[in-house]
């Protein structure tokens, strides 16, 4: 049997359960993985509905950490996202209509609500559901929180976490579909988009060389991902955006998805990598996740590093939301700006370079490598107050000339995060590789990474676009 962790937000919270498996937000940040354990499972009762909230970094770090965890992130972003449609009985508008009901891990208290309740886990499956009847006639389900439940409400909780203890979870199946059309998802409107147009239309003559029809789509003129076998999304993604938001709809009716959610999601959160990273000894630069900044944070924050440090957003793309901090005082006032957007931040050491090496790896296979230097007399790649030199030189080689270490540490950061297209941003120094971050939907632009293989670089991905299409079903 697995082992079970229910992670609440305060040691507080924790004490009122009084189960020894019961713990807080913090004590699971800082205690956990641990060496040689068990293989666990997490049940997340912290409260969700904020994006970058506790309950959020709780399900993030679980999946970091190979824990089996109720509500998964996709769950908690789809709650976030959609209203539901049900046809209500009589007495289930009553009791709605009345006040919020509560579900607890897909059980009512009254019995009338027992179908809704069992639907309603089957799509959004997460311990605490609080729904209401919006004025449409629609539904809207919340994760709420263990504090705003009566002593007969956390009895019937506790009740049922106790019996899920003992149980299995189930994950939920998709629809697939059979014919062999593919969208392209661009934004026109996008400063640095991860494909030019250049390059977008080197896609669509691949895919069609390879039995697909591409449509370079936008997010208004995509009406329907359902009439679409493949999406390849070559738009800058993120997690609280309409790019995660598709993927997942996506992948839901079947379609093979470029870069899938999970991919997003686990690549667009700096603190999802770093902790994925310890776990499975990717190397890479000393970091320290903070969550506040008192003077005892400061100090060992100056007790582990050096200045200058770096200090970094969960989520950012193009050395956006990355600052370093050269005193104390600067400290003080990044990390504070910082922690009122996040509950999370990085602190990390800080290691200069001339160049990153990028490696562009494809279903666990480097396919393409370039050195992108660092922009003219700036620390990063790119130097968005600069309006003359905003980003450095680059240089694209074949994948055999990359130095051993760089493709080992490549490769191997990229087992954490899956199987899709990612750029792998290292440094090396002495001969030794660090990764800084797995990049989901790299860039790749005609004449930059494309540089060595030329038209051979999109034939390779529209090649695994059709392995994947034929392969749709056959392990389901």
């Amino acid at each position: 049997m697995l082992k079970t962790l229910i992670v609440v937000e305060s040691e507080q919270a924790a004490a009122e359960f009084g189960l020894a498996n019961v713990l807080s937000f913090e004590q699971y940040l800082q205690d956990y993985p641990k060496r040689d354990e068990p293989k666990t499972r997490v049940i997340n009762l912290c409260a969700t509905g904020q994006y970058l909230s506790k309950g959020y970094y709780c399900s993030l770090l679980a999946e970091a950490r190979k824990h089996v965890v109720l509500p998964t992130v996709k769950t908690i972003n789809a709650l976030r996202t959609e209203h539901i449609e049900f046809s209500l009985s009589l007495n289930q508008k009553k009791l709605l209509e009345s006040e919020p009901q509560w579900i607890f891990f897909g059980q009512s208290a009254y019995t009338h609500l027992a179908p809704l309740a069992s639907t309603l886990y089957k799509r959004f499956a997460a311990p605490l559901l609080c729904i209401r009847l919006l004025s449409d006639g629609r539904l809207l389900a919340e994760q709420g929180s263990i504090s705003e439940l009566n002593e007969s409400q956390k009895q019937l909780l506790l009740t049922t976490v106790q019996a899920l203890s003992e149980s299995a979870w189930k994950r939920s199946s998709k629809q697939l579909h059979a014919r062999w059309e593919m969208a392209i998802l661009v934004d026109p409107q996008e400063p640095s988009p991860p494909s030019d147009e250049d390059a977008i239309a080197k896609f669509v003559k691949a895919a069609r060389k390879n039995g697909i029809h591409a449509q370079v789509k936008t997010i208004e003129t995509l009406d329907d991902i359902n009439q679409y076998d493949a999406l390849f999304i070559r738009q800058t993604t993120a997690i609280d955006h309409i790019t995660y938001r598709l993927a997942s709809k996506a992948e839901s009716a079947g379609v093979v998805v470029m870069d899938d959610a999970t991919s997003i999601l686990r690549c667009c959160n700096k603190v999802y990598l770093h902790d994925a990273f310890s776990y499975s000894k990717v190397p890479t630069l000393k970091t320290h996740v903070v969550s506040d900044a008192t003077l005892d944070t400061l100090t060992h924050l100056e007790q582990l590093f050096s200045y200058p440090m770096v200090l970094k957003m969960p989520e950012g793309s193009f050395s956006r939301g990355v600052y370093k901090v050269q005193d104390r005082e600067q400290l003080t006032a990044r990390l504070e700006d910082l922690l009122a957007e996040s509950a999370l931040v990085l602190v990390q050491e800080y290691l200069y370079t001339d160049f990153d090496w990028r490696i562009g790896v494809l279903n666990g296979r480097a396919i393409y490598a370039c050195r992108y230097h660092m922009a003219r007399n700036h620390w990063q790649i790119y130097n968005h107050d600069s309006k003359r030199f905003s980003s450095g030189g680059f240089e694209t080689l074949p994948t055999f000339e990359v130095p051993r270490a760089v493709l080992a540490a490549a490769l191997k950061a990229c087992k954490v995060v899956g199987n899709g297209l990612y750029g792998v941003d290292i440094k090396e120094v002495n001969g030794k590789a660090y990764v800084i971050e797995v990049n989901d939907n790299p860039s790749i632009d005609h004449k930059v990474e494309d540089a060595y293989l030329g038209n051979e670089l999109y034939m390779l991905i529209m090649t695994e676009f059709v392995r994947r299409l034929e392969a749709r079903g056959k392990y389901e």
